[in-house]
């Protein structure tokens, strides 16, 4: 009863809203180009007013005017403008090409601006921020993506280290570093942070999307299929293309928020500029966003303790696992100048603030040539916690300077920086596009509120612990035709690019990694220090031909050569016939590959564990480190994949669209972060090897290593209706993901030395977060209302059950599946002024409690899968428009 009740009190919210009616007039409308073909993102303004609407994916948009008679004014870059009287409820608009354009609407996995999502021989998502941001309660992209696209998932991590500061998303469960992401269809670096604390994506690098504000984005094009022949390295699981915006006028936005339990305050403000330059279409578009979010506390126990006055003068003696635990004496607390917080345990997200510009121009320079540049900066802030260290711990504790003993805290420093910068050039029937992308990741730790126990009384209690960095240069060069004459139309396309990275890891203060180190997080040493680089130069080509009207092929081929491990060629195959001028079927094949990052080949660290309640430190080695040799750990190469796709597409209605896709991904050689090596799958240790880990500072190793192949089979389904509901439009969307990943039984390459030990090498833990750590079935209905001045959103999000398996010392638990409701009610005070309240996860849905072997004593009371640890947010949001 309780779950019906969550479900139909939003939607009675949702279709009450209908009392509300207005004197002005609704205006609904279909923009297509001359072919038919549904135009996105186009813009659409009342004249002599300043009210304006886009058009979305299939070219509809809705506009209200104030008489039944407007004139709208359509414009979209490439298209000649236009000016069209409406009178009544429903119009049909049809833009002309302009015949100079030298700028392409990018369409990921597609060369022809023309066609839509639907009409494309692979599924893509598209999601028009720029329409839907100011009325959805996710602010980043992560979780924006993660509530509206089934086969995204993203989840905020606690007490592991970096990965508390920049959120591991993943694509059809795969990993991070298995999606590539573009900016406007230009490759975007990727983090400096290895994820390696047993989290999503353990042993990944990916791209942080929350560095770009979303803020400045017009559309996210999600590209559903492999297609590293078209783009290159990473594109196994597919491709995200972040559009940038191109609009003029002034929007500036601000919204707080918090959740149930009263913490994770978020404050967010952002402003968008955008003017045009000269009659040409040239633009300059400016961003700047400020967002800050602060800590969630989650802990099973934080509020109990045990508290022995007898012992009052030594220190106070607790324990979280047992059952007699009492409520804190806070009159005997505050007599000794403490409080709760000196003793508990902070489980949540971490503190992060984040300060944001970025930019996105375009200047004609004369008819045939054309300047374009954008990229930005993002400065973030944040503050984890590690696990809290007791009085009774003596061999970690200092007495002396922490009586009662402390809770570490990470404090992160991230500069991220881009710059895309090039030139298109237009010689008769073809088009040359030549550009720069560079782009930088600088992740600096700080652990504070901590002590290095070999130093004692002398030891400081903040530590710099060092740095790591990514730069990526890339010069492209893109040569594109479009052949009318040849069958319906040929379109071939023909480039090469060059590509130079380098990672760097800096050590710490001495006192950082000295003998042990600070705890919960020792400084990187000298000898962590790394200074890497290496280059690759790819050559593609890319045609697609459409035979008929009915009937597309495409075919695409790419060569890269890796200075570091030697050469790869991949290809694909894809093609759409329509059956009818309302049912489609697409299909594609393809190879693909992903090369090991510099990260994954030279990172190295020595960090603390807790293993069976003691501290451990485990090392994480080179490849090619003496200690990988002795041990036979082999050199990595590239992950191979082939991809299979087939699906539908169906229209029985203008407004009514369904698509079903089905695919099948294996990957051979995947790379992956092995267990700790130097005990036995019982946890006991091997003398042998910790006595050979010891001479470097650890008891355990782990190594990257090309170890499994997977499987990964599953099906999207797309439903998409719009209808008019007396004077409003309202939006129905149907989204659904099956996925389902699978490792093979038999390790790649496994050293003879852990013959007989694969469940340490490659264990349950580690398989788990392949196989079961996300979502196999994950589904969502929105549901979006307009009328007059309102704007009502619920969005139901089913989130299936998750299984996490094999923890070292825990056990297999199943977190059943939940649906998470969303709720917004927007306002329009003026045409230019509008005011939202709503919320996230309305109904304060959790995943399933852990059980106690899982929960670290019973301090970890959730475990970070499904829809995350945060709860309900409630928020407000103001927007003005000019």
């Amino acid at each position: 009863m309780e779950k019906i009740t969550k479900t139909i009190i939003p939607l009675l919210l949702f279709f009450f809203s209908a009392q509300f009616y207005g004197q002005t007039h609704v205006i609904s409308g279909i923009l297509t180009n001359e072919k038919g073909n549904p135009l996105e993102s186009a813009t659409i303004v009342v004249k002599g007013t300043n009210t304006s609407a886009s058009s979305d994916a299939f070219g509809k948009f809705t506009i209200t005017a104030p008489t039944n008679t407007a004139v709208l004014i359509v414009s979209l870059i490439g298209y000649n403008s236009k000016h069209v009287e409406v009178k009544g409820d429903n119009t049909e608009i049809q833009l002309i090409a302009q015949d100079n354009t030298l700028d392409e609407i990018v369409i990921v996995g597609s060369r022809n601006p023309n066609k839509s999502k639907l009409e494309t021989t692979v599924p893509i998502d598209v999601v028009n921020l720029a329409k839907i941001r100011n009325v959805t309660p996710q602010t980043s992209i992560n979780d924006i993506l993660t509530y509206m696209i089934p086969a995204f998932n993203s989840n905020r991590q606690s007490s592991s280290d970096g990965t508390e500061h920049i959120d591991p998303a993943s694509l059809r469960g795969l990993g991070p570093d298995q999606t590539l992401v573009l900016i406007n269809g230009k490759r975007r670096h990727t983090t400096s942070l290895v994820n390696y604390q047993n989290t999503t994506g353990n042993g990944s690098v990916g791209t942080d999307l929350s560095a770009i504000p979303a803020s400045a984005i017009k559309r996210i094009e999600v590209l559903r299929d492999g297609s590293a022949a078209q783009y290159g390295s990473d594109a196994i699981a597919g491709v995200i293309n972040l559009v940038l915006k191109e609009n003029s006028g002034l929007e500036v936005n601000t919204t707080y928020g918090q959740t149930s339990r009263n913490d994770g305050q978020t404050t967010n403000l952002n402003l968008n500029y955008g003017h045009k330059l000269g009659d040409k279409g040239g633009f300059i578009n400016l961003t700047a966003e400020f967002n800050n979010r602060e800590k969630t506390n989650r802990s099973q126990n934080h509020n109990l303790i045990i508290f022995d006055q007898s012992a009052y003068d030594n220190y106070f003696a607790y324990d979280f696992s047992n059952p007699n635990a009492r409520q804190i004496d806070d009159d005997l607390l505050a007599a000794s100048g403490l409080s709760r917080d000196d003793f508990n345990f902070q489980i949540g997200d971490a503190k992060i603030q984040n300060i944001q510009g970025f930019v996105n121009s375009m200047i004609p320079l004369n008819q045939n040539i054309e300047f374009y540049a954008s990229g930005g900066f993002s400065q973030r802030n944040g503050t984890g916690f590690g696990f809290r260290r007791l009085p009774s711990e003596t061999e970690n504790v200092v007495p002396e300077l922490f009586p009662f003993g402390f809770q570490p805290e990470l404090k992160s420093d991230i500069s991220d920086a881009s710059l895309i910068s090039g030139l298109r050039f237009k010689f008769s029937d073809w088009k040359l596009d030549v550009s720069n992308t560079v782009g930088q990741n600088v992740f600096k730790y700080e652990v504070s509120n901590t002590n290095n126990f070999s130093l004692g009384v002398n030891s400081p209690t903040d530590f710099n612990a060092g740095n790591h960095s990514f730069l990526q240069n890339t010069l492209n060069a893109d040569i594109s035709r479009t052949f009318k004459t040849i069958f319906n139309e040929l379109r071939f396309a023909f480039g090469t690019e060059y590509r130079t990275e380098k990672f760097q890891i800096n050590k710490g203060e001495e006192a950082s990694y000295i003998n042990g180190g600070a705890q919960s997080f020792p400084g990187f040493s000298p000898l962590n220090e790394v200074n890497q680089k290496r280059n690759n130069l790819s050559i593609y080509t890319d045609v697609e031909v459409d035979f008929s009207d009915k009937f597309l092929v495409g075919v695409a081929g790419r060569f890269e050569n890796y200075s570091d491990f030697g050469n790869t060629f991949n290809g694909k195959l894809s093609s759409r016939y329509k059956i009818t001028d309302t049912f489609f079927v697409r299909a594609s094949i393809s190879t693909g590959f992903r090369a090991p990052s510099l990260q994954q080949q030279y990172f190295n660290n020595i960090a603390t564990d807790i293993v069976d309640g003691k501290n451990l430190n485990s090392g994480i080695f080179r490849n090619d480190s003496d200690i990988a040799k002795q041990l036979g750990i082999p050199e990595l190469k590239e992950e191979t994949s082939k991809n299979y796709s087939f699906g539908i597409v169906y229209s029985p209605l203008k407004n009514l669209h369904f698509t079903v896709d089905a695919y099948q991904i294996k990957i051979d050689n995947r790379i992956i972060l092995t267990g700790n090596l130097g005990n036995d799958p019982y946890g006991d240790p091997v003398p042998e090897l910790q006595a050979l880990f010891e001479t470097y500072g650890a008891q355990t190793g782990r190594f990257f290593t090309n170890a499994i192949n997977t499987t990964t089979k599953g099906i999207d389904f797309v439903a998409d209706y719009d209808m008019n509901i007396g004077n409003g439009n309202l939006t129905v969307s149907l989204l659904y993901n099956f996925n389902e990943n699978k490792v093979d039984d038999k390790l790649n390459n496994i050293p003879s030395i852990f013959i007989g030990q694969e469940d340490v090498y490659y264990g349950p833990q580690e398989r788990s977060l392949i196989e079961t750590n996300t979502p196999k079935n994950k589904g969502t209905l929105s549901l979006n209302y307009a009328i007059n001045k309102f704007n009502f959103l619920v969005r139901n999000t089913y989130f299936g059950e998750v299984i996490r398996n094999g923890f070292p010392f825990g056990i297999s638990q199943t977190h059943k599946g939940k649906t998470v409701t969303d709720l917004s009610v927007a306002y329009k005070i003026t045409p230019k002024i509008q005011f939202v309240l709503g919320a996230n996860n309305l109904f304060d849905v959790f995943p399933d409690r852990q059980v106690y072997e899982n929960s670290y004593f019973g301090v970890f009371k959730y475990a970070p899968v499904q829809m995350g640890t945060t709860g309900a947010y409630y928020f407000g949001r103001l927007s003005f428009k000019l």
